[in-house]
């Protein structure tokens, strides 16, 4: 049960404004007040103040793309410690991705994840449910019974659907259930064998390479598809300028399409590959200069509707193979806001916190309770983030159970400094509270 609560002296960043405020928050977890100067004197004597002095106070984050790997890869990440690197992070909800062992492609295995959030406690833990049985791309998976289950988002992540007549059938149930298809978009035929991108460096590296080709090729597919049926269609992790350029068509033709970008995207080119070190090995792979370029643009303006984490831990034995056997992924969600206050520093902060919190809680169909306005009424979502304070990226220090970030060592600016979910904090002082 939540206990009264107040944050005080922070500057309240939401869709709707920015101002100073206080924000009280009551005992069944939705917050009572937002205004200057709350006395706590009336709120009884077991009510606990967070200074927020010289922070922003925003709607906690949402992240549309976590591994959480369990059930079957417990070794690299639980619910529990993705959970709690997801507070840490500021995120408020996380959407877990289906490539689990068994994979999330049925009532029972939803609902286990599901309960497994609900133990943890540390963040409000949402599951995305594969199209397909087993994620083989063959035959639809019981969406309608994922759905009754509170399930909005359909992906085979890590996979593409590539059988084009299969897609628009998993779209057309899709509208009928109002829930979103989202596309891993890769050709398999084109990304076959490729560990990075296809350019001037995988031929100077002698690794093979994934053309951009095998991402744009889906996009539009699916672009089409989207036209055709009608129904919404979500891109994962776009990586190239074409793939941007096509959404931001998309988009200027009514076209019903969102898209994600993962900080890594934004901030790191195939040139990191050089040192052969699989930390930098991810999917789709990191792309040239121009393509970096382009995501930033399409985050600044509007073509991209969300950042991502795609937070992929690994075992460090797993990342110690070389670089074409170890498989793709890093940790995200402790990074991703510093990541994106420092890469994308020419947007304002209250952009930038749109990106990562309203607008993918919008995609989720989670604004009821996450991402939405800090008003009276709403449940005490949010976190205090110090948009100043520099700190430095220390692996060994990270809540999650794996350790494969490419970042380690590197001083960023932007901390999460409190965390509170429906009223109960679950990070004070950057400190996990269990």
């Amino acid at each position: 049960m939540a206990g009264e609560l107040v944050i005080r002296g922070g500057r309240v960043i939401d869709q709707t404004a920015e101002r100073r405020a206080d924000i009280a928050v009551g005992p069944d977890g939705r917050i009572v007040d937002v205004s200057g100067g709350i006395d706590t004197a009336g709120m009884g004597s077991g009510v606990a103040v967070l200074d927020a002095s010289g922070c922003a106070v925003v709607p906690g984050l949402v992240d549309l793309h976590t591994h959480l790997r369990e059930p079957g890869h417990e070794e690299a990440e639980t619910v529990e410690t993705g959970s709690r690197a997801a507070a840490m992070g500021g995120y408020t909800a996380v959407v877990a991705m289906p490539n689990t062992d068994p994979p999330v492609d049925s009532a029972a295995v939803v609902r286990q994840v599901l309960d497994a959030g609900i133990a943890a406690g540390l963040c409000d833990v949402h599951v995305a449910g594969a199209i397909t049985v087993g994620r083989r791309g063959e035959g639809l998976a019981p969406l309608g019974e994922m759905a009754a289950l509170g399930v909005r988002l359909f992906t085979d992540d890590g996979s593409g659907v590539q059988d084009e007549r299969l897609m628009r059938r998993a779209m057309e149930y899709g509208r009928a259930l109002d829930v979103v298809l989202a596309q891993h978009c890769e050709v398999d035929s084109l990304a076959y064998g490729g560990h990075m991108n296809e350019g001037a460096w995988s031929s100077r590296l002698g690794i093979p390479g994934i053309p951009a080709e095998a991402e744009e090729l889906m996009v539009a597919r699916d672009v089409a598809l989207s036209r055709l049926t009608g129904a919404p269609v979500h891109f994962q992790h776009l990586s190239t300028a074409g793939s941007v350029g096509a959404v931001r068509a998309a988009k200027a033709a009514g076209a019903a399409v969102t898209a994600e970008a993962t900080p890594h995207h934004f901030t790191l080119t195939d040139e990191c590959c050089s040192s052969y070190d699989p930390l930098f090995k991810v999917n789709p792979p990191l792309r040239g200069k121009p393509d970096v370029a382009a995501i930033r643009e399409g985050l600044a303006d509007g073509t991209i509707d969300a950042i991502a984490t795609d937070h992929a831990p690994h075992t460090q034995e797993r990342k110690e193979l070389p670089f074409d056997q170890a498989p793709p992924g890093m940790l995200g969600l402790e990074t991703a806001l510093a990541l994106a206050i420092d890469q994308l520093a020419d947007l304002p902060l209250s952009q930038i916190i749109g990106l990562l919190s309203w607008r993918p809680a919008a995609i989720a169909g989670l604004s009821g309770a996450h991402g939405g306005p800090l008003r009276e009424g709403r449940p005490a979502n949010l976190c205090v983030i110090d948009p100043e304070m520099t700190w430095t990226v220390d692996p060994a220090r990270s809540s999650s159970r794996s350790r494969n970030t490419p970042f380690a060592g590197r001083v960023l600016r932007g901390k999460v400094r409190h965390t509170v979910l429906f009223g109960v904090p679950t990070v004070i002082d950057c400190e996990a509270q269990r």
